[in-house]
């Protein structure tokens, strides 16, 4: 047979020479050809299909008859297109579409095809070789995907069948065949066979005379693959399939039943015989490992007809193989703890689908209920469901919730069918359901399950706790998706009930249904949407409100009316209602709220809080229909709203940020290609008119979104903006041009937007892709975060044209190539990424060459490797010769690296690149390279290269490269503290570049062997073993974690490529690897604990991890083993804990096993074992292994407990797992661990009195997992029982750690049921004053009770007899708080006990607890006593918890003893109970009137405390300051200006810490704040503003800042709005202080911005004379300009207010900057941070520009402001004229040079050129504006040399905000 490019070739020349067909025709398949031949070429997938598509599109437009009239080239293409198949045959969707041309061609003459069709099929089956991985895989696609394949195989069945079975023992004899690829894909052609080809296959089976020896070997083999002789389980499981297919082509019930029952011995353990119709075989079973049980009862579940699944095992009988053969076989699976539990429990779904489908047949069969109430079936199903719901084995909880849901279909359907009205089944559920707690995961599906049959009233008033539970469940992560499942399905539960009870009365309409939700659900969802907890909000609006609109319509009106906007998180209720409303319904929201709704909109896009704008966002963009027009306000805000958001913080806020804008382009988009359209079709005129303008306005948005981001793309503005404008500026990319993705499914463009995009390029927008915008991001290849270089590279890759220019391409290769010999790591990695750009794009190779290569050029990518290997052996000889050399000037990591993003990475097929001479050389040379860095590390080349695997110590290490550093200086280094310059130059260079060769030399030979071609062998076992070595040295002679981390990732692709792999001389590898490592850890040394490998541990966990999940984890289960061993062995007579031991190295990596997450449960199979281990080890008389026992048993119970909930901090903090649900997955444990509980409890019996503590090493750990568990889980078995017992022992336990524990592990451990009675018992055992007792049990049993009653009044209901029993027995023991109680421990746990009942005890109780506590706060204390001062803090929260009691204290304040004044200042900072208007202002009183005495105490923390209450109590939010003014008078004047005194003396001579000094600021200014105006308050303020302008800088603690910008809120707010203009210092003041909000507004801080966004806020607020309702918290962006307006309303004539907005701009010169970026130094190894890397001084000049012009114009109006420009324009306007001529004088050429690139990559040049020209247009507007100025510079020069270097640059890569532009221009900012 021809190949494909003869065939192609060959047809192409018929088609050409065929001069009968129509030149339609011809034309047409030639297209056809060029889209076969595009679809060959491509190697992604995608592309592929694609082509595909089109060809056949295009083949279809040729008709029956013109194909018929082609002759020879017909019979060419259908030989074509079965070649295509062929090469294809991996990529099923690609062949079907193949399949597809070919049936149309068969519809002209179809013998042809069949004919070529079969020739192939014989092809594979005549010949003598057995059938090769590629003949199996290509007979699969034809039966699978080819209609005519399927027919041809037909008749060529038999032949197949004998190739089968001629192809299994061959297979089945090596291990390479058995476990690999082509035993599976055999296995699934004769599952293909039996099930597609079962006509043939019957008679072969079935018939005796017709019976086949082939498929009696082919059964054979299957059967021996489904009992064990293979590994894989996936292709055990698939040979079950496959048998039960030929079970099932019985044409008879009988036969076909009696083989399925035979089919069942295969649990036997001893041999038996099966028998399928005539075939009869020998079966012996090689394991008890379950999956033979699973694969057969999967097989005959899936495949087996009714008739046989309902087969009797012997006539007569009812005993059918579904009920009786199938489920005992079933449900033990399910019970067994086995490691493919995932499948056992998708078996028993798969099980009770099957009943339900034969449900009536079995009705007839047995006539009675099949579920009767306590039948062992349903009580065994129940089993099952019940206690694997909470599965930590993934997926195994779906599969409980489909069972769950069948079972009570079948049991309903069984109720229907008998006349069974009572259903208790379900009752008793529910209320099962409603007992368990609230955290448990498996109650709320459960619910869902049970709805339909119970309806919703039921289930809410037996459970009238939903409302509540789903609140904490949408505020806890991991019950956020159940408990939104239930709530959806109660509520189209309830609209299903309200509509079924319609039929029967009247119908009701969408505003009664939802008056009816609105009942129900309203306050909920108000409460949830409303809340403070961002979980619960998020959960609200994302899951509850879409299925509530989708359900009930008209609630939007209900839920909007219950709203006030001004109200805390009702504004992003608003916008979540909305949006939710808009993008599930589809329904206006402009018209629900009139016009109200676009002012509330502008208010939530400006809002500080980013949820509130995203929900906003979403409003404004969302739609059902991509094709809904953005209206002209839509677009107008967006213009508005895009730009105020581009420096947030939240990487959150950024990725919804792009969703929306580009959903918005996608309407954009649309809504224009919709008028190109219309204007093709000719629609009416009125009509083209609208559309033009809706094109016009779509063009011109694209258009500025396209430029906007270019803006900020230029080095020195912030990440968070750099990275916002890359998202927005890829979503307009990947909107708005043509170019297709193919590893893209989704977010395709039109293939139609070919007319748009050229009627937006012939109005001249939509250039994309120019030269200037190719430079921005070219730029950004070299930004300090890897983010924005990986952003910026990925858009040029993919967007861009193919190509760099020559002179880019030129500039690249020189810049990569110094990037690469950078020390730096960042600097190196930014040179590889440009190698990885260039290779992708450049023309030419890196090296001067004059041979042009094209991108699409198999020469490019072989010469940049050559060129690599080149420079790294060039690299690597430096560093033999002169390691501080190369480390300065040739380091390795930096070509390693280029080496991955070249080789690995860019290219599409390594074979294309390499042959083995240069494979083998890259190897030799990276093998060599590590251990010339290992032999630095070790101070010694020779010790290095030695087989000795003890890896130098740190110490060791630093003494090496200081001898190295000696030896190149010819100095001995001095000691010192600090790594020198030198040391880290060498360190660095060691461990980057080995983690770099380990990364590269995984990925590498991973990829080598994934394209792995017999043809052509790059890799060979001695290099795979060479590498090998590489990998083992890193791991176990490197200690740094750097290098062995990164070495871990490419060690684990290494180990998995060779284990994949088809040869077992490569999977045995890593097996030896994994000897050896295990040897290492067997074997003791003589290596010191502190010399330990980091490495060790992570090569064994590599080399396991590596394993394929499918098959049994062979390796996994000897090393757990082999250390289980190991560890447990007994430390040798004569140990030295100095040393490292076997059995320490053992358990660490142990912990590294149980820790990796490639392993993921895997592990948990040896859970128990590891425990217990664990356990056992922290007795050990070796402190090391103490406490590698203790970090191993830590993190087995992380892994299997699972990963805790992440919930509010009020939240539960125990696990989802529940001890039932424990002990039932790992039942080993209960055992041990309640013998450890026992051993404790006994041990304390067995002494009580004496004196010596009696250490259990093992009892806290036990505790500490059994109280993770989740409590409020009724125990049904009472199995967990015993445990209650010895808890409650240990509450006498001595040690106090031990007694807490012990008091939540008896929570958790103790069922609902049995609390009250846990109680009683307790609260009996209280003693009485005079009875001697044990303080420890005392304590011990009074924090059970605690712990317990915590637990038991979750629920607001009313006292039972029992909880009145309990209050009886702890009221009498009032004594227990008294002094009589001589430890306060005890007091302060009774008094916790107390505060539980508080509500419960009557008025006498609690009276005289009241007088107790105050008389024992009231007496002196003598000596100290431990504990006092936490009851003393205690009793105060009990007792100020009432208003009466608290106000009594506080009054007393002045003559309390310190302590207790500490206390409740405590108390008071905390801010409990300051919602008391009374009780606040007795506080406020006493604190004012003690603050001197306070001020002048020698006591640090009594000051501190003082002052952080006294901002508590006279503080107040931001949001609401206004209308909660402090009612009280103010100090009294001769006190006040003392005290202000004292405050700000402090901060101007700074005494004490950032803390202290924060404190006293915001005292100081709330005092301000109260101070009446008096002569004396100016030159305080004076004193405060400077102390303002101090601590605003960026040097300045942040938490001196964040006090700064409190301070303005607190004080600077009233006194800007409330004291008349008048006073002639307060423009000054006030120019000041917004001078230090602007700073503030630019910090790095985001809190501090915050708080300064605050106090613009409030500053409005109060402007506006609005004193009253909640203040608008505007963003940050917006407060900038708002306070520039405020600063020129009010003190554009106060001196300074110029000076105070030319301080925003960058004060750099411009020859300076050209200086420094064109000097070209030894750069060192680290460079300086920015004090404030959020501040950006480009932005800021643009916001201060308008301003100054506003201000220019302003100068007729005051006299000293027109002499202040004057003054400032004659001393500016040389320097800016000579820095415009300097710009001039720059003159970029047409062509890039390396200088040009490297200014543009200066941080400092943008934001200098942004400062300049805002100098330089403020010059022209003073010189527009005053005759006087015009003499310094002739304003149409000067206008003209602006526009001239404004054009020149912004056409070489230099853009500005559009504030800078617009004004230079002349116009208005957009």
């Amino acid at each position: 047979m021809l190949s494909y490019e003869e065939l192609m070739s060959s047809l192409q020349d018929c088609v050409i020479s065929d001069d009968r067909a129509p030149e339609r025709v011809r034309r047409t398949l030639g297209l056809v050809l060029d889209k076969l031949s595009e679809s060959s070429r491509s190697g992604v997938k995608r592309c592929k299909e694609r082509c595909l598509e089109e060809a056949a599109q295009l083949l279809r437009q040729i008709s029956e008859a013109e194909l018929g009239d082609l002759g020879e080239s017909h019979h060419l293409l259908v030989r074509l297109l079965l070649s295509m198949q062929l090469q294809m045959v991996n990529i099923s969707t690609a062949c079907r579409k193949v399949d597809q041309m070919l049936q149309h061609l068969a519809k002209v003459e179809r013998q042809l095809v069949f004919r070529e069709t079969h020739c192939c099929l014989q092809s594979m089956v005549h010949h003598d070789q057995i059938l090769s991985f590629e003949d199996l895989q290509r007979a699969c696609m034809f039966l699978e995907d080819s209609a005519v394949g399927r027919e041809a195989w037909r008749e060529s069945c038999l032949p197949l069948l004998n190739k089968l079975s001629e192809l299994f023992p061959v297979a089945l004899q090596q291990e390479s065949l058995r476990d690999g690829p082509q035993c599976y894909i055999a296995v699934k052609l004769c599952l293909q066979i039996f099930q597609l080809l079962s006509s043939e296959v019957a008679p072969l089976v079935w018939d005796e005379a017709h019976s086949s020896s082939a498929v009696q070997k082919i059964l054979q083999a299957l059967m021996d693959i489904i009992l064990g002789q293979c590994c894989n389980r996936d292709t055990r499981l698939l040979a079950g399939t496959a048998v039960a297919m030929l079970i099932n082509t019985a044409s008879e019930s009988r036969a076909g039943g009696a083989a399925a029952w035979a089919l069942l011995q295969v649990s036997d353990p001893e041999p038996w015989l099966l028998s399928v119709g005539a075939l009869q075989i020998q079966c012996t079973s090689t394991g008890r490992d379950g999956v033979a049980r699973l694969a057969v009862s999967r097989g005959l579940l899936t495949c087996c007809r009714p008739h046989i699944l309902l087969s009797s095992h012997m006539d007569g009988t009812e005993e059918c193989l579904l009920l009786k053969g199938l489920f005992p076989l079933v449900f033990a699976l399910c019970e067994e703890k086995l490691d493919c539990h995932y499948f056992a429990f998708e078996v028993l779904t798969l099980w009770l689908k099957k009943v339900k489908e034969c449900l009536a047949d079995i009705w007839k069969m047995t006539g009675d209920c099949l579920l009767s109430d306590n039948s062992s079936l349903q009580q065994q199903l129940i089993h099952i469901i019940w206690t694997n719901a909470e599965s930590p084995v993934e997926g195994v909880s779906e599969f409980v919730r489909s069972a769950t849901c069948l079972l009570l279909d079948i049991y309903d359907m069984d109720c229907e069918q008998f006349c069974d009205t009572k259903k208790t089944l379900y009752f008793t559920l529910l209320q099962r359901t409603i007992e368990l707690p609230w955290e448990a995961k498996a109650k709320y599906p459960r619910l869902c399950a049970l709805l339909p049959y119970l309806g919703t009233d039921m289930v809410l008033d037996q459970y009238a706790e939903i409302p509540s539970h789903l609140l904490k469940c949408l505020s806890t992560n991991h019950l956020s998706p159940c408990g939104s499942e239930l709530y959806k399905c109660l509520v189209q539960q309830q609209r299903k009930e309200l509509c079924d009870g319609s039929l029967k009365s009247d119908s009701h309409t969408e505003l009664d249904l939802a008056e009816q939700w609105s009942k129900r659900w309203r306050p909920v969802l108000l409460k949830a949407l409303t809340s403070d907890v961002t979980l619960l909000q998020t959960n609200s609006s994302t899951h509850l409100l879409p299925c509530t609109f989708q359900v009930f319509p008209a609630a939007v009106d209900h839920l909007l009316a219950s709203l006030d906007l001004f109200a805390p998180g009702h504004l992003h209720a608003w916008a979540c209602i909305m949006s939710s409303y808009r993008a599930t319904t589809g329904g206006s929201p402009w018209a629900l709220q009139g016009n109200s709704t676009l002012e509330t909109l502008q208010l939530a896009l400006g809002s500080a809080d980013d949820k509130v704008r995203l929900a906003a966002l979403s409003l404004l963009c969302c739609s059902r229909k991509t094709n809904d027009t953005p209206t002209a306000k839509e677009m107008t805000l967006m213009r508005f709203f895009i730009p105020q958001n581009l420096n947030c913080e939240s990487s959150s806020f950024r990725q919804h940020f792009q969703a929306g804008v580009k959903r918005f382009l996608v309407r954009v988009r649309d809504a224009c290609l919709a008028c190109v359209r219309g204007q093709k079709s000719k629609k009416k005129e009125g009509h083209s008119e609208e559309a033009l303008d809706v094109l016009q306005q779509g063009i011109g948005f694209v258009e500025w979104l396209d430029q906007l981001p270019y803006s900020y793309l230029a080095p020195g503005h912030s990440y968070q903006r750099k990275k916002t404008a890359l998202l927005l500026l890829s979503a307009v990319l990947e909107t708005c041009t043509d170019t297709w993705s193919p590893d893209r499914r989704k977010g395709q463009p039109p293939a139609d937007m070919g007319p748009l995009i050229d009627c937006a390029r012939q109005r001249g927008q939509w250039d994309f892709f120019c030269r200037t915008k190719q430079l921005v991001l070219i730029s950004c290849l070299e930004d300090s975060t890897n983010e924005i270089r990986e952003l910026s590279a990925g858009l040029l890759l993919r967007f861009f044209p193919p190509s760099f220019p020559d002179d880019i391409a030129a500039v690249l290769r020189m810049r990569t190539k110094q990037l690469l010999c950078s020390p730096r790591v960042q600097e190196a990695q930014m040179g590889a990424l440009m190698m990885k750009v260039l290779l992708l794009k450049s023309q030419h190779s890196p090296e001067e060459s004059d041979v042009a290569v094209s991108s699409g050029s198999n020469l490019m990518a072989p010469r940049m490797v050559t060129f690599l290997v080149k420079e790294l052996e060039e690299h690597y000889l430096t560093a033999k010769a002169e390691m501080m050399l190369a480390a300065r000037t040739k380091p390795i990591h930096g070509v390693v690296s280029a080496f991955q993003r070249c080789l690995v990475e860019a290219a599409s097929s390594v074979h294309d690149i390499l042959d083995q001479r240069l494979t083998v050389e890259v190897l030799v040379l990276l093998e060599n390279i590590s251990l010339l860095l290992l032999g630095v590390l070790y101070g010694d080349q020779e010790a290095c290269a030695t087989e000795n695997d003890a890896p130098p110590s740190f110490c060791d290490m630093g003494n090496a490269i200081s001898s190295l550093i000696g030896q190149t200086s010819g100095e001995d280094g001095e000691e010192c503290v600090l790594l020198s310059e030198e040391h880290s130059l060498v360190l660095t260079c060691c461990w980057v570049s080995l983690k770099e060769i380990g990364i590269f030399l995984g990925s590498l030979v991973e990829k080598i062997l994934n394209e792995f071609k017999p043809s052509k062998r790059l890799l060979e076992k001695e290099d795979l073993i060479r590498a090998s070595k590489v990998f083992k040295n890193i791991l176990l002679k490197c200690r740094h974690w750097g290098a062995v981390e990164g070495c871990c990732i490419g060690f684990t692709k290494f180990c998995a490529a060779l284990l994949s792999s088809n040869d077992p001389e490569f999977r045995d590898i890593p097996a030896y690897m994994l000897k050896q490592g295990l040897l290492v850890v067997q074997c003791p040394r003589s290596t010191s604990v502190t010399r330990r490998a980091a490495g060790l541990p992570m090569l064994i966990l590599c080399v396991v991890s590596a394993e394929e999940a499918s098959k049994a984890r062979p390796l996994l289960a000897h090393s757990m083993q082999t250390l289980l061993a190991t560890a447990k062995m007994p430390l040798p007579e004569n140990w030295d804990q100095t040393l490292d031991l076997p059995q320490v190295c053992a358990v660490h990596t142990l912990q590294a096993l149980v820790r990796g997450a490639g392993l993921g449960v895997a592990v948990l199979q040896f859970a128990p074992a590891v425990a217990m281990l664990s356990l056992t080890l922290l007795s050990s008389p070796c402190w090391a292994m103490r406490n590698a026992a203790l970090q191993l048993y830590s993190s087995l119970c992380s892994r299997m407990l699972g990963q805790r909930p992440s919930c509010d901090e009020s939240g539960p903090t125990q696990h989802g797992l529940s001890p039932a649900a424990f002990f039932f997955h790992y039942p080993a444990l209960q055992p041990f661990l309640l013998g450890e509980l026992r051993g404790a409890a006994l041990d304390l019996q067995a002494r009580p009195d004496e004196a010596r503590l009696h250490l259990q090493p093992s009892l806290y750990p036990v505790l500490t997992l059994l109280a993770q568990l989740q409590p409020g889980v009724q125990d049904s078995t009472e199995s967990l029982s015993d445990f209650q017992l010895p808890l409650l022992e240990l509450s006498a336990s001595p040690i106090y750690s031990v007694r807490v524990m012990a008091c939540k592990a008896l929570v958790a451990m103790t069922p609902p049921s049995e609390y009250m009675n846990i109680l009683v018992e307790l609260t009996t055992q209280l003693p009485g004053p005079r009875e001697r007792c044990c303080h420890n049990r005392l304590h011990g049993q009074l924090l059970q009770i605690k712990a317990i009653l915590g637990r038991a009044l979750c629920n607001d209901s009313a006292p039972s007899s029992a909880l009145s029993e309990v209050l009886s027995k702890v009221g009498a023991s009032l004594w227990l708080v008294t002094q009589a109680q001589r430890c306060p421990l005890v007091r302060a746990v009774y008094l916790g006990v107390a505060d539980l009942l508080r509500r419960f005890f009557c008025e006498t109780y609690l009276s005289k607890l009241h007088d107790v506590l105050t008389r024992d706060l009231q007496t002196p204390q003598t000596g100290l006593q431990v504990g006092l001062s936490s009851f003393h803090q205690q009793a105060i929260h009990f007792l100020c918890a009432d208003v009466e009691w608290a106000c009594q204290i506080w009054n007393g304040f002045s003559a309390a003893s310190p302590d207790l004044k500490l206390s409740l200042l405590t108390w008071a900072a905390d801010r409990q109970g300051l919602l008391q208007t009374s009780l606040k202002e007795v506080i406020q009183r006493e604190l004012q009137s003690n603050l001197r005495e306070a001020l002048l105490s020698h006591s640090v923390e009594y000051r501190r405390t003082y002052l952080t209450a006294l901002g508590a109590v006279l503080a107040a939010d931001c949001s609401t300051l206004l209308q909660r003014r402090p009612q009280t008078a103010p100090l009294q004047e001769p006190v006040m200006p003392e005290c202000l005194d004292l405050l700000l003396g402090d901060l101007e001579d700074q005494r004490g810490g950032p803390e202290g000094l924060s404190q006293s600021l915001c005292a100081a200014s709330l005092l301000l704040s109260q101070w009446s105006d008096s002569s004396r308050k100016i030159a305080m303020l004076l004193r405060w503003c400077s102390i303002l302008e101090c601590h605003r800088c960026p040097d300045a603690p942040e938490v001196l800042r964040m006090a700064c910008a409190d301070a303005l809120c607190v004080a600077g707010v009233p006194l800007m709005s409330h004291i008349p203009r008048e006073r002639g210092t307060l423009p000054a003041i006030m120019l000041r202080l917004i001078n230090t909000a602007l700073y503030l507004l630019q910090d790095q801080s985001q809190q501090v911005r915050t708080k300064a966004g605050c106090f613009t806020s409030m500053l409005s607020h109060a402007r506006r004379g609005e004193s009253q309702g909640s203040v608008y918290v505007m963003q940050v962006n917006q407060a900038v300009p708002l306070l520039l307006d405020l600063l020129l309303e009010e003190c554009f004539d106060t001196p300074g207010t110029l000076e105070a907005l030319l301080c925003h701009l960058p004060q750099s010169d411009l020859r300076c900057v050209l200086r420094e970026a064109s000097e070209t130094g030894g750069s060192s190894l680290y460079e300086q941070d920015e004090a404030n890397v959020f501040a950006e001084p480009s932005v800021m000049s643009a916001h201060v520009l308008p301003h100054l012009l506003r201000l220019a114009d302003k100068s007729s109006q005051s006299s000293a402001l027109a002499q202040s420009l004057r003054a400032w324009a004659e001393q500016s306007a040389a320097q800016v004229s000579d820095s415009l001529a300097v710009c001039r004088d720059l003159q970029p050429a047409e062509a890039l040079t390396p200088a040009w690139l490297a200014l543009l990559m200066e941080p400092r040049f943008h934001s200098t050129l942004c400062s300049l020209f805002t100098k330089a247009a403020f010059l022209l507007q003073l010189l527009k504006t005053s005759n006087d100025a015009q003499s310094l510079c002739d304003p149409s020069v000067l206008h003209t040399s602006l526009q001239e270097v404004l054009s020149r640059l912004s056409r070489n890569g230099v853009h500005f905000p559009s504030a800078l532009t617009a004004a230079l221009a002349g116009g208005l900012p957009l």
